[in-house]
């Protein structure tokens, strides 16, 4: 495929020369292209096709036990200075960065295919698109761009006119040793250099690390946001129509909240699916927030995805999808823990790692990764928003902060202004899960729930979100949610799924102005009979324990969060942290 762009010419060139592929491939992004990669796939045995009848052109792939899930401790953010990167990131400087991981890319392609991926993040005719070029030697890479991303020839034309102006990744598999395993990134470069893995968060490399990590830096240069944040409609029985982006920690819920369908009791509501991880969001000239997804696909976790969690998602997984560790079962149909409702059975399962256990050999580990995934387009999806608004973006009204917290949390309240919005959202805790190496559980500091995302200093980002907005007239409301509180028994107070529109009418009357509220030390909460808990098991006395704020424990919680706030000082902004200590002192004795 010709290009007249010199300097991606010069770049596939000295890739080459570096590499030493066996040959190139440049990606068209054309269907026939697509199935011809699965089909490589399949002959090589890389690759698993599902049962025909009942999953149409799905297939199963299996990563390395040691490649399950974001190396974010191998994830570094290569800037001239490390306080430009934050005690946030990983450090190297552009030369340290580059000279521990180009030695691994030496030669590393021989007897391998380099695949070159142009792609855009938005779509390519939008005024808010973003451009990249990705090498490779994964196919299955190739694969799951295709499902994730705007690629190939209409992207290339776009990069064409370009010049400098996109995104290099590099990317290899490499021998999968997680001791020569790196993800770095380059943000004055616009580039990023990934080996040694296959998961997607690693090596998808317009996803987590072009559409976050790089674009974050770009944000606040231009004055927008690169957020880790869902995009929905929510359409009320008289047609109006409202749109709210929501970030939540990675296997929190996003993908169920992105396609909630709302319970019977909810009639004439509706849920359009715009995005489920990712937001772009830039001041309006209408002084509103308006913002876009800049990805075509879902790469969901697979683990509780059911008829009865996730309707839409459980739909659309049946045609034209990739399955990454998940179980099989006999007949070849994927198999995941929480897929049917009561069905835990492990017998009978060939299991992630292409073990078959039997009933005399059933073991209790997991027949799928707990961050097993599933890679569909968009356009699989029942709720999604088709192109239209997509090209220019949504207005969006309410901004949610969502963490996983078992207790002292409230299920939800509303922050006073933009300021408490933004302290709000950069205190967000919440217990790790899943779709990151190291243990599970563990509280965490997760700002906007962008900790491993965010490819710059916290206290510059926070110092950004406050400057954007005083760009906007018309902020939208933030809120916080949780939808995981616990009782003394640990079971859910809150019944969660399609049952959280509850919440989320509540939120749209107070975008609205529709209905009072509480005012707390915490922030708004609200009043007696706002929150509709009719044909639910939720009682009036856990709904109030729920909306209960238990002060002095919560002042001692934003006590850690400022000390917190305190090592990124001195960057970190002054009205953020005199707003939290005026907040404990309030909260001390509440």
């Amino acid at each position: 495929m010709n290009t007249p762009n010199q300097a991606l010419k010069q770049w596939i060139s000295q890739a080459q020369q570096h590499l030493s592929p066996d040959r190139v491939v440049w990606c068209d992004g054309s269907q026939a292209e697509h199935k011809a990669i699965l089909a490589g796939m399949v002959e090589s045995k890389e690759m698993i096709p599902l049962n025909k009848d009942s999953y149409p052109d799905c297939y199963l792939y299996r990563s390395h036990p040691d490649d399950v899930a974001r190396a974010e401790h191998l994830t570094y953010i290569c800037t001239p200075h490390k306080e430009d990167a934050g005690a946030n990131n990983n450090w190297l400087s552009p030369k340290e960065g580059h000279q521990r991981v180009d030695p691994l890319f030496k030669n590393c392609m021989q007897g391998r295919t380099m695949y070159v991926i142009p792609y855009s993040m938005g779509p390519c005719d939008s005024p808010y698109a973003q451009f990249g070029v990705e090498i490779t030697d994964s196919p299955y890479v190739v694969a799951n761009m295709y499902l994730m991303t705007h690629m190939g020839k209409e992207a290339l034309e776009y990069i064409d006119k370009l010049d400098t102006n996109f995104v290099r990744g590099l990317h290899s598999t490499g021998d999968l040793s997680s001791e020569r395993r790196w993800i770095m990134h380059f943000p004055d470069e616009m580039m990023i250099k990934s080996f040694g893995s296959g998961y997607g968060g690693n090596a998808l490399l317009g996803k987590k690390c072009h559409a976050l990590r790089l674009a974050s830096v770009q944000a606040k240069q231009e004055g927008w946001l690169a957020e880790h944040m869902l995009i929905v409609g929510i359409e009320n029985p008289q047609g109006e129509k409202t749109y709210i982006a929501g970030a939540f920690p990675s296997a929190c819920g996003k993908t169920n909240l992105a396609m909630l369908i709302p319970p019977n009791t909810y009639k004439g509501w509706k849920v359009w699916t715009v995005g489920d991880d990712i937001a772009w969001l830039r001041p309006g000239a209408d002084g509103r927030l308006w913002a876009i997804n800049p990805e075509a696909g879902f790469f969901g976790v697979a683990p509780g995805t059911s008829q009865q969690t996730n309707p839409h998602a459980y739909n659309m997984l049946h045609r034209n999808a990739i399955f990454t560790n998940v179980a099989m079962t006999p007949n070849k149909e994927p198999w995941w823990e929480g897929k049917e409702k009561d069905d835990n059975t492990t017998t009978s399962l060939t299991d992630w790692k292409g073990q078959t256990h039997t009933a005399s050999s059933a073991t209790t580990a997991p027949m799928a990764h707990p961050n097993a995934r599933f890679t569909v387009s968009c356009h699989n999806c029942d709720s999604f928003e088709k192109p239209g608004k997509a090209y220019q973006g949504v207005p969006i009204s309410a901004i949610l902060f969502g963490s996983r917290r078992r207790s002292l949390v409230p299920l939800v309240f509303e922050a006073k202004d933009w300021l408490h919005g933004v302290l709000t959202g950069a205190a967000m805790c919440s217990e790790t899960t899943a779709a990151a190496t190291g243990k599970v559980g563990v509280l965490r500091h997760d700002p906007m729930a962008m900790k491993p995302f965010c490819g710059y200093n916290f206290g510059d980002y926070w110092n950004h979100w406050l400057k954007v907005g005083t760009n906007l007239s018309q902020p939208p409301k933030v809120f916080h949610v949780n939808w995981f509180r616990q009782d003394s028994q640990n079971q859910y107070m809150w019944p969660g799924f399609g049952d959280n529109i509850r919440v989320l009418e509540w939120i749209l009357k107070r975008c609205h102005n529709q209905v009072d509220s509480q005012e707390t030390p915490l922030g708004v909460l609200p009043l007696k009979g706002d929150i509709n808990i009719e044909n639910t098991t939720v009682t009036g006395d856990t709904l109030n324990q729920l909306l209960t704020v238990n002060g002095p424990a919560y002042a001692d919680h934003l006590t850690e969060v400022h000390n917190f706030f305190q090592t990124f000082a001195p960057r970190n902004p002054q009205a953020l942290m005199d707003t939290c200590t005026k907040m404990i002192n309030q909260l001390k004795n509440y």
